[in-house]
């Protein structure tokens, strides 16, 4: 049951990745989550796949050219369980802080586009994947499944999770909404490919669907936004042309309440550093007193929505035939107008 007496600060980040390098990159989360908790935040929310930075690569230029890139991409994600997740958890204990991060996710063979959060304990209490990577992600990523479409209790609140475009997805924001989210991560890479070419990929459209959820689902939003600087540039762009494809700057993090308002001042989208945000969730009480989309608002007599909530891929018996996955009922309470 969700509380809302509950009040705390929460912070989100605009910096560039340590471009594949697994290290350097859970070193600069290190320095951001110190920097965080100095400044008062109990949690602090991180770019989509800041470890080991969103992969430009796939954006630029031939599948020929990209495959250098592929396998030092793969080599830097991080597996959930390794020693590399363990320093994560330390850190989260040891500054006392919540880590909201974005990550690429290897699993075998496999990359996915996750997200996780680890409590200021060190406890992972959840992670998920992009349920389906956009565009030409998906010749690098793999897809989640239901049991991605999740929000969790936490020591925060009841805290969701989602990367970029899957802000796009009526029915996964529904699904979300529906699960009585209060706080959710809204992670982004940088708004710097083909500037000024593809409208639907910059600040304006993207920008705009963080208010949208924070507004149409009553909930209060932290959106980090990376960056790209000299260093991306010095890795993807070797021509004048590519430089103009992947615009430095790029970073637009922002932070808005249930009510679609700004509560953090920006930072210009060339600039790294920190938003903050007191939290106070009894102000969804008053956005939902207004327009409660999966509640007073809703015509579940007109429209319903349907999540399976399947697990994993499913495992193979020894006599090789599948065994299907746990959960595999369709959750008919997630009820409402679409």
């Amino acid at each position: 049951m969700p509380d809302y007496r509950k009040t705390f600060r929460a912070a989100a980040v605009q910096a560039e990745p340590v471009w594949n390098d697994l290290d350097g990159g859970i070193g600069k989360l290190e320095a951001l989550a110190r920097e965080a908790r100095a400044g008062g935040a109990d949690i602090v929310a991180f770019p989509e796949v800041w470890i080991p930075g969103y992969p430009w690569f796939l954006w630029l230029d031939s599948v020929a050219w990209q495959s250098q890139f592929v396998v030092p991409y793969a080599a830097n994600s991080i597996e959930i369980g390794s020693p590399e997740w363990e320093r994560l958890e330390s850190i989260a204990r040891s500054v006392g802080i919540a880590l909201a991060f974005g990550f690429s996710e290897r699993a075998g063979g496999s990359l996915y586009m996750g997200q996780a959060f680890i409590d200021a304990e060190g406890r992972t209490l959840g992670t998920r994947r992009k349920l389906k990577p956009t565009h030409v992600e998906r010749t690098q990523f793999g897809d989640g499944d239901g049991s991605d479409v999740v929000v969790i209790d936490t020591p925060v609140g009841r805290v969701g999770s989602l990367n970029c475009w899957e802000h796009l997805q009526p029915l996964t924001k529904y699904a979300m909404f529906s699960q009585d989210e209060q706080l959710h991560v809204g992670a982004w890479p940088s708004f710097s490919i083909f500037p000024g070419v593809v409208n639907a990929l910059g600040p304006e459209v993207n920008i705009g669907a963080s208010r949208q959820y924070a507004v149409e689902g009553q909930t209060f939003v932290l959106a980090p936004c990376a960056v790209v600087g000299q260093a991306a540039h010095d890795l993807f762009a070797d021509t004048e042309l590519k430089k103009q494809f992947l615009a430095l700057g790029g970073g637009y993090a922002r932070i808005f309440g249930p009510d679609g308002s700004s509560l953090a001042e920006p930072l210009a989208p060339t600039e790294e550093g920190i938003l903050y945000a007191d939290i106070d969730f009894a102000a969804i009480l008053a956005a939902k007193n207004a327009a409660d989309p999966v509640g007073h608002y809703s015509r579940p007599d007109v429209f319903t929505l349907h999540h399976r909530d399947t697990g994993r891929l499913p495992k193979v018996s020894a006599s090789g035939r599948d065994i299907p996955p746990a959960a595999t009922a369709e959750v008919d309470d997630l009820v409402g107008a679409e």
